[in-house]
């Protein structure tokens, strides 16, 4: 065993987890790839769950924060004002919101997908005078206490060690077989139901650590009509499913929705700086000066890369490409199903936030450990790890993106021929 990981053994908190599924000690990044220390490749089709929709160390960025760091740029400077964050406001505006009709102030909470989410929850719950929320089963929101309060996992909220209160939890899309949107509202109607109006009803378009789940556009439409008949507001967490992970840079574009709140972080910053913005309609944002701060809120090295990153965004040719070669995703994962039968499986998500979901208890992580044996890495999803989750760099080239794909195969044939030796 690695010295290093002797190391990490011996002095990290039991707590950790991704170093127990990639028992190995990583040294170096680019693009598409990683290396450890032995100097093995392994194509990334994890992209720091979601984090690293580019790749690693992408050139243009990399250049871009560096000559900032030499000129001695501001790195920390809370909410007061710098060139990096009104540069970040401007672009912002010009290739994201403005071709896409949308008109938000833009908030920066801390620089976690959490800290985004319970400043959602407080804004809710400060314009609306209501305390409660709406959740979905399968939702995974964060790590802190209001997140974990609109969190489904029940291993993650137990972690909380208090109760989780002042939050509703009903079915998501495809949850039950029938409409789950008709038992929600007559809750809402009824008197007797023991759910007061909520503030505000939180929902991922498509459920990554939930396991991959996709809502109809026609349940998230349903979704948005509800909440305007009722006066409730709708906040769209798109911290993982969000910046093109799902095909376009906001992951409800193709909904035709338009939430009142949205959460982003993760990619945001485009290199894997730390960065996160709560999107409010601007007729909410009622905040007084300090209301909700963070001393890492004003992250400019996160907003020189974001900055960089919206590059990717000035036209449609990187959301067709994205569309090409997820299409040669679901294909793929749909001629897995078809062809191991074996497996039990059914193809989820869209765009590039697709995965497999098994009914063969610990199939999933079995496939995830071989494609790590033959250089491929890739995690598991789903309240049981049921999911096994491709998460490959949008930027990745087509050939790579097929020999990632190629390893998967050879990982679930290699299961499915010999079940018991694996």
């Amino acid at each position: 065993m690695s010295k290093n990981i002797d190391i990490i053994n011996q002095y990290e908190s039991v707590v950790r987890s991704y170093v127990r599924n990639f028992p190995t000690v990583f040294t170096k990044a680019k693009k598409h790839k990683m290396w450890d220390e032995d100097g093995k490749e392994y194509l990334d089709f994890f992209s720091g769950a979601g984090a690293l929709n580019y790749g690693h160390n992408d050139d243009h960025m990399k250049q871009k924060l560096v000559d900032y760091i030499m000129n001695d740029g501001i790195t920390h400077s809370l909410d007061m004002a710098s060139t990096a964050k009104a540069d970040f406001l401007q672009k912002f505006q010009d290739v994201i919101l403005k071709p896409r009709d949308l008109d938000y102030k833009v908030m920066f909470p801390g620089p976690t997908g959490t800290n985004t989410v319970e400043s959602a929850l407080k804004l809710a719950r400060k314009v609306t005078g209501r305390t409660d929320i709406i959740s979905f089963t399968g939702g995974f929101h964060g790590m802190t206490i209001g997140s974990l309060s609109v969190t489904g996992n029940s291993m993650k909220r137990q972690g909380a060690g208090i109760p989780l209160q002042n939050t509703v939890t009903m079915a998501y899309d495809n949850y039950v077989d029938h409409d789950t949107l008709v038992y929600l509202e007559r809750f809402l109607e009824d008197n007797g139901s023991g759910v007061a109006i909520p503030a505000a009803m939180i929902v991922e378009t498509v459920q990554g650590e939930g396991g991959i789940n996709a809502a109809r556009f026609e349940w998230l439409r349903k979704v948005e009509e509800i909440c305007r008949r009722w006066g409730i507001l709708l906040i769209i967490d798109d911290v993982q499913a969000g910046i093109g992970r799902t095909g376009t840079f906001f992951s409800f574009e193709a909904a035709g929705i338009q939430p009142d709140i949205v959460c982003l972080s993760k990619s945001l910053s485009g290199y894997g700086l730390p960065l996160a913005v709560t999107l409010i309609k601007p007729e909410l944002d009622i905040w007084k000066p300090g209301e909700h701060n963070g001393t890492f809120r004003g992250n400019n090295h996160a907003f020189i890369t974001a900055t960089a990153a919206l590059d990717f965004w000035k036209d449609d040719s990187f959301e067709k490409e994205i569309h090409q070669k997820s299409e040669i995703m679901y294909s793929f994962l749909q001629k897995i199903v078809a062809d191991y039968p074996e497996i039990k499986g059914e193809v989820r998500g869209r765009g590039f936030m697709v995965g497999i979901a098994s009914e063969v208890e610990g199939l999933a992580e079995k496939v995830t450990a071989k494609c790590f044996e033959y250089g491929l890495i890739m995690e598991t999803a789903g309240p049981n790890d049921e999911v096994f989750k491709l998460f490959p760099a949008l930027n990745i080239p087509k050939e790579d993106l097929v020999k990632g794909l190629e390893i998967i195969e050879e990982s679930v044939k290699n299961l499915v021929k010999d079940p018991v030796a694996n």
